[in-house]
């Protein structure tokens, strides 16, 4: 099958060097102890970190894995697709790590998102002798990835490939697909991911940053690659990172509602409604970059004459992901984390309560916002987006943490409370 990543691979190759490939030496670090009570059978983990709280307790299945933020989801990319990111500096010694439980918890990260476009992006350095997997499990781990997860993978990069990367994939290369082998991609420096993703919505981990920061150093000056480029500073008309209070106040009207927002819902009520997919599929990131201009150059902005759905539904999800502060507010953080708590009697009740205390604007834009997604997904027999699958892909864009990263315990709680938002909305917004 053309989209699959590897074929059976059988026994392990015949590559015993491949263990004495030299690595970077891992720094001591105090390692808490393997708290593991799953069962090597358990397979599928979504469901179970979905009622977690943004901390797993020391007692829960999964805290011996969760409790390293290996994996993290950050947001989405300059495409407008998910960014889940694989931390390797964060895996303690082999022998205190249950990999077969890191790769059922990989798992139920990407089932939230593989329906979608995705993007991983993996940090390698830090991978060591001491707590690199082995190729057993590389193999074990392909064949749990089927062809759910590949195909609507659009990248991986592999952020500072070191030769045991490289080789191994060069051992591999004559069973990877073409089609998947152009996906890979190898990044250097953490400059080169800024054409990808914002590095700022990244929780990079400080030894990833050093040894870039080491990197560039070795390098002549003429060899230098370019630096992260400053943030420059807001246009008269900016719009997209704005906060909302300011967009009212620039508005004629003082309309509460942005008009990022009300031209592309506008537009998707009058066309998306049955387009498959809507809100799953990424855009040209060229067409993004140029709506986001024309719209903070104060002009005006048609997406009827563009006729590209999944163009407005792209910059709809890139305006609320690059506002200064979630929609729902870092106030409403821990409440809506944690609300899984509250008895499903009083529910609606306590997101009555949670919303009003919003500013005016936040209240006016998630309303508006909610009441969209609820006639989207009245129409979920064809375009397939239900409450549950709009809640994985707007729950993130609504509510992060201040460190902007969140791990998939903090993300079930958030897309929780964001089904149950669509599902009760008409009862909330009276």
């Amino acid at each position: 099958m053309s989209s699959d990543l590897l074929v059976d691979l059988g026994e392990d190759p015949p590559t015993p060097q491949l263990d004495h490939l030299k690595l970077s030496p891992l720094e001591d670090q105090q390692w808490p102890p393997d708290l593991s009570t799953i069962s090597k059978s358990e397979t599928d983990i979504s469901q179970r970190l979905a009622a977690g709280s943004p901390h797993l307790s020391w007692d829960h299945p999964f805290y011996d894995i969760a409790r390293h933020q290996i994996i993290e989801v950050a947001g989405d990319d300059n495409f407008g697709r998910k960014v889940i990111v694989f931390n390797a500096c964060r895996m303690p010694p082999h022998h205190e790590l249950d990999h077969h439980k890191l790769l059922m918890y990989l798992k139920g990260t990407l089932d939230q998102y593989v329906e979608s476009d995705y993007t991983l992006i993996y940090f390698h350095h830090g991978l060591t002798s001491d707590n690199k997997p082995s190729l057993s499990w590389l193999r074990d781990a392909y064949r749990e990835f089927d062809r759910k997860y590949k195909k609507n993978i659009k990248a991986l990069y592999i952020v500072h490939p070191t030769m045991f990367i490289k080789t191994l994939l060069i051992l591999f290369k004559p069973l990877i697909s073409f089609k998947f082998g152009r996906k890979l991609n190898y990044v250097s420096y953490l400059s080169e991911l800024e054409d990808v993703v914002k590095c700022e919505q990244l929780v990079i981990p400080a030894r990833v940053r050093e040894y870039d920061n080491k990197l560039r150093a070795s390098l002549k000056p003429t060899a230098q690659p370019p630096m992260s480029p400053p943030r420059s500073p807001p246009l008269p008309n900016q719009v997209f990172g704005v906060p909302l209070t300011l967009l009212r106040q620039r508005s004629p009207d003082g309309d509460l509602v942005p008009v990022v927002m009300r031209d592309t819902i506008g537009f998707l009520s009058e066309q998306g409604m049955e387009i498959e997919g809507i809100f799953r599929r990424s855009a040209n990131v060229t067409l993004v970059k140029e709506v986001q201009l024309r719209y903070n150059s104060g002009e005006t902005v048609s997406f009827k004459e563009m006729e590209d759905i999944h163009l407005a539904a792209v910059i709809l999800k890139t305006f609320l992901r690059e506002l200064p502060e979630p929609l729902l507010t870092y106030q409403l953080y821990n409440d809506i984390v944690n609300f899984s708590s509250v008895s499903s009697d009083s529910q609606v009740m306590a997101m009555k309560t949670l919303l009003e205390s919003l500013p005016e604007e936040n209240y006016a834009s998630i309303r508006y916002l909610i009441t969209f997604l609820a006639q989207v997904s009245s129409y979920s027999e064809v375009n397939k987006m239900t409450n549950s699958n709009l809640a994985v892909v707007f729950g993130p864009n609504l509510l992060w943490g201040r460190d902007n990263a969140m791990s998939l315990s903090a993300i079930g709680p958030i897309n929780n409370f964001t089904r149950t938002l669509l599902d009760q909305q008409h009862l909330v917004f009276t």
